[in-house]
C-alpha cells in the first residue's frame, strides 16, 4: 500500500510538472534565448552563485583557472577613432577666424592647419535617366533608292521597357530581403524620396527579376550538390489563403565557405526534401527530423548529427534535473572547447586530434547516458535529452571520422535566422510564387555576405550583365566567383558602358561632350 501511495504521489507531481513546463516554455525562450546554451561556465561556480542568491549572501568559490575564463566570443575594445572610408565623397570646408575675414588673407601668413572629418547625411536621391536616340540619314544618299535610317538600339534593361533601372531594382531587393522591410514600408520610403511607387509594382518587379536570375540559381544548386557535405535546416512561414493562412516552409542549404541557398516548399515532407536535394550523394548535417530519414536508407547520403541540438535538449532539463543535466552538459562543453582549438587545423590533422581527444569524451558521455537512462522519469526533459542522444549515437560520432565535418549544424541555423527575422516584419507570404522569389534573392544576398560582398553593388552589376550573359558561363556570376569575374577587362568594359549604371554612380555621359 505504501508503494502504491508513493507511486500515485509521484505521478501526480509528474503531471503537475509537465503542465507547468508547457506553460513556461515560451517564456523561457523569450527570456533566456539560445545563446545561454553555449557555455554554462564552471558548474560549481554557478551552483554556489545560485545558493548565494537564494540565501542572500555572497557565496562564490575561488576564481577558475585562467583558461576557463577565456571565451571565444569576447570582443576587442575599440582602440580609438577609425579613419573614415576613402570611397565616401568629400566636401571641403575652410573655416577662417573673424580677424582674417575682416582684414583679408593677404594680411596674414598661413603657418599650418588642423583638419578633422565629420560624417553627414544627404537625403537619398532618385535620378531620371532620359535616353534620347537620334535618327540619322546619310547626306549624300541616292534618292532613287529606299532611305536607310540609322538609330542606336535602346539601352538594355533588366526588365524590358521597364520603369526602373538596375540600381533601383537592386535597392528594392536589398531593402526587402536584407533589411526585411515589408512592401508597405517601401512604398512610404520611396514616397518620401518623391516617387510614388505602389507595393504591387515592386512585387511585380521582383517576380520578373526572379525569373531573370533563375538560371544562375539553378547553376548554384547544381554546384552545391557536388559538395562533400551540406548543412540544412527548415522553418515554417505563414502563406496567405482565402479563409485562414496556411503554412509553407523555407529550407536552407549551406555549403560552408562557398554558397548559402534557400528553397521554398508549400509542404515540409519527404517529397520537398527530395526536390531540394535531388541526386545528392554525400554527408548531410541536419537535425533528427523524420523528413530526412528516407535519404539515409540506400547509403548514398550519410547522416551527421548536431551536438548543438543535443546540448539544447539537456539545457531544457536544467530546471528539473540540475545536477544530472550539468554532468551531461559538461561533457558537451568540453567537446566545443576542444573544437575551438582545432578550428584552424587542416582536415587531416583535425581528424587525428578528434580521434585522440574528442573520442574519449564522447565515450564517457555515452556511458553516462546509459547509466542515467533507467532512472530518468519518462516524458521528462532529461529522458527526452538522453533518448535523443541515444537515438543519434551513430550520427553524432560521424564527425570523428571526417575532419571536414562540423560538430554542429549551426551554419544552417544561423543563416535561417534571416527568414525568422524577416517574417517578424512582413508576417506572411502573399503566395507560393512570393516564397520562391524570397528564396531566390535571399540566396544571393546570403551568399554575398558570406564572401564579404556588398549585396546592393553586386545585384546592381548582376542585373546589368545578366540579360546578355552567356548561359554556359553563368556560374562566373556567382558570389563565390564574383571578385575574379568583376576584375576581368571585358566585364569592366561592359559595366562602364551601361548608361543606367553610370547615372546611378553620378558619372557623366561620355556622349554629352560630342553633342
Amino acid at each position: 500500500m505504501r508503494v502504491a501511495a508513493l507511486t500515485s504521489e509521484r505521478d501526480s507531481y509528474k503531471r503537475l510538472y509537465l503542465d507547468t513546463l508547457a506553460q513556461c516554455r515560451k517564456l523561457e525562450l523569450g527570456i533566456v534565448g539560445r545563446g545561454r546554451e553555449r557555455d554554462l561556465g564552471d558548474p560549481n561556480q554557478v551552483t554556489m552563485s545560485l545558493l548565494g542568491m537564494l540565501t542572500g549572501g555572497p557565496m562564490s568559490p575561488a576564481a577558475p583557472p585562467a583558461v576557463e575564463q577565456v571565451r571565444a566570443h569576447e570582443r576587442a575594445k575599440p582602440t580609438g577613432r577609425q579613419p573614415l572610408p576613402e570611397k565616401l565623397p568629400r566636401v571641403e570646408v575652410t573655416v577662417l577666424p573673424p580677424e582674417v575675414e575682416q582684414k583679408d588673407l593677404d594680411a596674414f601668413e598661413k603657418i599650418g592647419e588642423d583638419v578633422c572629418e565629420t560624417v553627414e547625411r544627404r537625403p537619398a536621391s532618385l535620378v531620371v535617366v532620359r535616353v534620347t536616340k537620334p535618327k540619322f540619314v546619310e547626306k549624300d544618299r541616292d534618292l532613287k533608292f529606299e532611305t536607310k535610317v540609322f538609330q542606336a538600339p535602346p539601352p538594355e534593361l533588366p526588365i524590358p521597357r521597364g520603369l526602373a533601372g538596375p540600381a533601383l531594382l537592386a535597392d528594392t531587393i536589398v531593402r526587402r530581403w536584407a533589411d526585411h522591410l515589408p512592401l508597405h514600408r517601401l512604398e512610404r520610403i520611396y514616397g518620401r524620396d518623391g516617387l510614388m511607387l505602389s507595393r504591387s509594382t515592386v512585387c511585380e518587379w521582383h517576380l520578373q527579376l526572379a525569373d531573370l536570375v533563375q538560371p544562375l540559381i539553378n547553376v548554384l544548386w547544381k554546384d552545391a550538390l557536388t559538395a562533400p557535405y551540406l548543412c540544412t535546416d527548415a522553418t515554417g512561414v505563414l502563406v496567405q489563403a482565402d479563409k485562414k493562412c496556411r503554412t509553407g516552409h523555407f529550407f536552407v542549404v549551406a555549403v560552408p565557405e562557398r554558397h548559402v541557398l534557400f528553397g521554398y516548399s508549400p509542404k515540409h515532407n519527404s517529397a520537398a526534401v527530395d526536390e531540394l536535394l535531388k541526386g545528392y550523394q554525400g554527408t548531410l548535417v541536419a537535425d533528427a527530423h523524420a523528413v530526412y530519414d528516407h535519404l539515409y536508407q540506400d547509403g548514398k547520403v550519410i547522416e551527421a548529427g548536431c551536438w548543438a541540438h543535443t546540448r539544447r535538449y539537456l539545457f531544457k532539463s536544467l530546471s528539473s534535473e540540475p545536477v544530472r543535466a550539468r554532468v551531461g552538459l559538461d561533457y558537451i562543453r568540453k567537446l566545443f572547447l576542444l573544437e575551438r582549438t582545432l578550428d584552424t587545423l587542416p582536415p587531416e590533422q583535425k581528424q587525428s586530434a578528434r580521434q585522440r581527444d574528442a573520442k574519449p569524451i564522447i565515450d564517457a558521455f555515452e556511458a553516462w547516458c546509459d547509466e542515467t537512462a533507467p532512472t530518468a522519469l519518462d516524458e521528462t526533459p532529461l529522458a527526452r535529452a538522453i533518448g535523443y542522444a541515444t537515438n543519434q549515437r551513430v550520427a553524432l560520432r560521424r564527425f570523428l571520422d571526417d575532419g571536414r565535418l562540423p560538430i554542429h549544424n549551426n551554419w544552417s541555423e544561423r543563416e535561417l535566422r534571416r527568414e525568422a527575422i524577416g517574417r517578424r516584419n512582413w508576417t506572411f507570404l502573399g503566395s507560393d510564387d512570393g516564397g520562391d522569389a524570397n528564396a531566390t534573392f535571399m540566396s544571393l544576398i546570403a551568399s554575398c555576405q558570406l564572401h564579404g560582398i556588398d549585396p546592393a553593388e553586386y545585384l546592381r552589376d548582376l542585373l546589368c550583365l545578366l540579360p546578355s550573359w552567356k548561359a554556359a558561363d553563368v556560374l562566373d556570376l556567382a558570389p563565390a566567383h564574383w571578385r575574379e569575374t568583376a576584375a576581368r577587362d571585358d566585364v569592366k568594359a561592359s559595366l562602364a558602358a551601361n548608361v543606367f549604371r553610370r547615372a546611378s554612380l553620378g558619372d557623366p555621359d561620355p556622349s554629352a561632350s560630342r553633342s
